[in-house]
């Protein structure tokens, strides 16, 4: 692989694809593919497939060298580089990921290309690029994890906190150095590993991001049932340097796509090896959406609403979003339970009402509950159940 301008095939359009896609298509020709056509028509006419601000800037503004594919083949049969951004979702029964849609796109890549260097992005298990160069015979597999928040995915890219790839090699290096040039922040930090390595590296990320949801969570908690003032305990607690402000906002959980499914799978990956940690923040998040249950179904409201499914601002994910835990058990008490959600373009969400009309939502419902707190409910704050105390995902 040479340093110049490289052609670049994306599988997935999805947070991770379209966010690479844009980023790299600004100095590289990039073909994209998905099996979802509409999601390639939206592409062609320049409207981003995931809700993300920046994404739609960039689509609507910047000379991009983006290119849809309706086939795998069209993708990657000329590309240097191969970027694979399928999802992998976490098997309960198998107590392990899932990585069908990972493996057979690598198999059907080295079909059409043998000689490009494939970029895995999807989140994988530990082990697992290993077993597929060792499958495939192959050197040209790596993992390169993301870290990438659902709505600022772009930005994300753009201003990395750290670039990981799963390799030691020349390419590895060129890989690395191509994210680098095609972000706007100059001094990021670039670190090589072995694949292994990076593979933890995006587990043990996300699942320590995961213990200080549950921390601040579990502090909310205690303060919620004592009466006490929450807002002041976590400012008090953070202004420690050595635990600092960031990522201190009480929700009724954590969710959406990472989260729940990495500490899973790090979990499953502990199998034999001692520990407690782990465990405990995966009970840990059962027991806050429990608790945030009880608290609203307690004074028994008449009519309870929940505000958006989305897990957080900015975003139209509500995949194992927390607060659909919380649906679940307030549709068990005597309360009428509606929905307000604005995305949702049908009448009803798992047999409940949805409401897209905020006025008569905010009307109807005796209590309103807001994982995330948005400025358009200012006017019924006093019917609002939030702990969104710093206004932030």
């Amino acid at each position: 692989m040479n340093k110049g301008s490289q052609n670049i095939a994306i599988i997935g359009s999805g947070y991770v694809g379209m966010s690479m896609a844009t980023l790299l298509s600004q100095k590289h020709k990039v073909n994209i593919f998905d099996l979802d056509k509409e999601r390639l028509n939206k592409i062609d006419q320049r409207i981003s497939p995931v809700k993300d601000k920046l994404i739609e800037e960039y689509l609507s503004t910047k000379d991009l060298q983006l290119h849809t594919k309706n086939s795998l083949k069209g993708a990657v049969k000329n590309a240097d580089i191969i970027i694979v951004a399928t999802p992998t979702d976490y098997d309960e029964n198998k107590n392990f990921f899932n990585t069908y849609s990972v493996d057979e796109t690598v198999k059907q890549t080295l079909k059409v290309n043998n000689e490009a260097f494939i970029v895995i992005k999807s989140t994988l298990p530990e082990g697992h690029t290993e077993y597929l160069r060792n499958k495939f015979n192959t050197k040209n597999i790596i993992f390169s994890p993301e870290f990438l928040r659902e709505g600022k995915a772009l930005y994300d890219n753009l201003y990395p906190s750290r670039i990981i790839v799963g390799n030691k090699s020349k390419n590895a290096q060129i890989f690395a150095n191509i994210l680098k040039q095609a972000s706007l922040k100059s001094d990021t930090k670039i670190m090589l590993t072995s694949s292994n390595e990076a593979e933890c590296i995006k587990l043990f990320s996300n699942t320590y991001l995961a213990l200080r949801v549950a921390f601040f969570n579990e502090l909310d908690s205690y303060a919620l049932s004592k009466g006490l003032n929450a807002e002041d305990i976590i400012n008090g607690v953070s202004l420690d340097e050595r635990i600092g402000s960031q990522y201190n906002n009480p929700s009724f959980g954590y969710g959406g796509y990472c989260l729940p499914k990495d500490t899973k799978q790090l979990l499953a990956n502990f199998k034999d090896i001692p520990q407690d940690l782990i465990t405990a923040v995966i009970s840990s998040n059962l027991k806050r959406k429990k608790f945030i249950a009880d608290k609203i179904i307690e004074k028994q409201y008449k009519t309870i609403g929940f505000y958006k499914l989305a897990m957080k601002k900015d975003s139209d994910n509500s995949r194992f979003s927390s607060i659909l835990d919380i649906i679940d058990r307030a549709r068990k008490s005597n309360s009428e339970v509606i929905i307000y959600e604005p995305n949702i373009s049908n009448l009803s969400f798992n047999g409940l009402e949805i409401e897209n009309n905020l006025k008569h939502f905010k009307d109807r419902c005796d209590l309103i509950v807001a994982n995330r707190f948005e400025d358009e409910l200012m006017d019924i704050k006093d019917k609002v159940f939030s702990r969104d105390i710093f206004k932030e995902n």
